[in-house]
């Protein structure tokens, strides 16, 4: 080899010594030995050939020089410490274990779950949309753990929808904190990070279809189409993202409920619906129907003195009676400078609102709803929504159209008012919820707060699907450390703030002295 060509040897050897460095560190980011590791692999060994062939004197001496021999041990303790590394790592991988070490199993999931992900007959792709204002750590784990038990059946990603907008779009995210189920041409959402809510999703995903949502017209019943804030499309949106099939029906027309009706809602309603149709919504209620109401106070609407045949039904059936009034409420009047919008103060407890804490809903020009008996003694009410003591139920209609806001004690209902009710005839399961509002879940005030959701539950819950998988119930360890003692107080007084500090002072003092010492 001719000796100007040997100063480029040293090349061929950082070559090799780069390849390597990078081949490492795609194995550790990709977790795979694919074809990118391989070729830096290639390298590698093309680089350390370069270096032999520019420069064998060099090679030969490494191999048989004094320090070969001295440093053989070395080389021999190192490749096989190296090799024990790579072995055991090998093992890790592809045998992964995981151990809930913690006493009441927090980190494990319930056997109901494990046997859905099990039935899942295809792969599972989960998007987490979560923008930086939202920690997503929780999440992470929950979907973690589902990833790990699945198989490979399950796998999941973390979008942030400020970046990646495109995502949150095509994906019909109206709500930051959503997680996205796709199975196939089917997927699910959820905005309540919980086992039972992801495990309910992918149950829903193994169930699809059969989920029919109709909005009742004929009646001045606000639209389901169109972009206008008067219209109902952003919650239409919200639905069929849920696999929610949504389509209208008039009964004025068409004179029967359809087979596949899952839900009727009457929503909005300017004139009355009639005794005919109410008629075809008893019969269908008494096979195990479901009817959300939502019902404007009768001075904004066109009923007149007519009667109302629905509002009868309602009292008569279900025990909810729309009253004849308009809610004032002077903490929105403080608050929003509107009295007429009835803010939720309390929720019943319900499957409806036990995910509604710490979010409040907003009810433009409602009215009061109150419970009483039923005629069937199988019926179930609850109060889901009541305003502030502040509040009361206007009944003097010229006074409320003049704007004298002026409560009269012994003819107006004071606050606490009612503005959402559920009930259920537990006989034959039909289900209820009645607002004395329509205005709520528009496309102007549905992502007002918890209005979105709240109207989303009632759906779910209406037809029977607020709570698809009932997971094992968890046990809940407390630990407190009592200080009751004056003795254990002393004691951990004088541990943390004397002794510990204590002891990083006197081994301090003791290398310095050290230090001293040998000069």
């Amino acid at each position: 080899m001719k000796p100007e060509w040997r100063r480029f040897a040293s090349i061929g050897l950082w070559l090799a010594l780069a390849a390597l460095v990078v081949a490492a560190g795609l194995y550790i980011v990709q977790g795979e030995f694919g074809t990118p590791v391989q070729i830096s692999l290639g390298v590698f060994v093309i680089g350390l050939a370069l270096f032999a062939a520019l420069d064998p004197g060099r090679v030969r001496s490494i191999f048989t020089g004094r320090k070969a021999r001295y440093g053989s041990n070395a080389v021999i303790l190192t490749i096989a410490f190296l090799g024990i590394l790579v072995v055991v790592n090998y093992l890790g991988f592809t045998n992964s274990k995981r151990w809930d070490l913690t006493e009441d199993k927090e980190n494990t999931l319930s056997q109901e779950t494990l046997d859905v992900l099990e039935s899942l007959p295809e792969p599972v792709l989960a998007k987490a949309f979560y923008s930086p204002s939202l920690p997503s750590g929780t999440a992470e784990e929950l979907l973690d753990q589902y990833a790990f038990n699945s198989d490979g059946k399950f796998d999941y990603e973390v979008i942030d929808p400020v970046q990646d907008p495109a995502a949150a779009q095509e994906a019909e995210i109206t709500q930051d904190g959503s997680i996205v189920f796709y199975m196939g041409e089917n997927k699910d959402i959820v905005t309540t990070v919980s086992e039972t809510e992801v495990s309910s999703a992918l149950v829903r995903l193994l169930n699809p279809g059969g989920r029919v949502v109709y909005f009742l017209t004929g009646h001045g019943e606000y639209a389901i189409d169109g972009g206008s804030e008067t219209s109902y499309t952003q919650l239409v949106t919200r639905l069929e993202a849920k696999n929610y099939t949504v389509s209208s029906l008039n009964l004025l027309a068409e004179n029967e409920i359809p087979a596949d009706a899952n839900l009727i809602v009457i929503a909005g309603a300017k004139q009355p619906v009639s005794e005919v149709e109410v008629g075809l919504l008893d019969t269908y209620m008494k096979n195990g129907g479901a009817l959300v109401v939502m019902s404007e106070p009768r001075v904004l609407t066109d009923f007149g003195d007519s009667p109302d045949p629905l509002a009868v039904y309602l009292s008569e059936n279900f025990g909810i009676t729309l009253g004849e009034d308009v809610v004032i409420d002077l903490d929105a009047a403080q608050l929003l400078n509107q009295p007429y919008v009835a803010i939720a103060a309390q929720f019943g407890t319900h499957k409806i609102t036990e995910k509604m804490e710490g979010l409040a809903t907003f009810f433009p020009t409602a009215r009061s709803l109150t419970i009483s008996d039923a005629t069937s003694s199988n019926v179930t009410q609850v109060n889901l929504i009541q305003t502030t003591d502040n509040a009361w139920a206007e009944t003097d209609m010229p006074s409320f159209l003049d704007g004298t806001l002026e409560p009269n004690e012994g003819v107006d209902l004071y606050g606490p008012i009612t503005v959402g009710v559920a009930a259920e005839d537990l006989s034959n399961n039909a289900r209820v919820v009645v607002f004395g509002d329509s205005e709520f879940p528009l496309n102007a005030n549905i992502q007002v707060y918890g209005n979105g959701d709240m109207m989303i539950n009632s759906v779910d819950w209406a037809v029977g699907e607020e709570n698809l998988i009932n997971l094992s119930p968890g046990t809940t360890t407390e630990r407190y450390l009592n200080l009751s003692s004056p003795y254990l107080s002393g004691l951990v007084l004088l541990g943390s703030v004397f002794l510990l500090p204590g002891l990083v002072v006197v081994g301090g003092i003791a290398a310095w002295v050290a230090r001293r010492r040998r000069g």
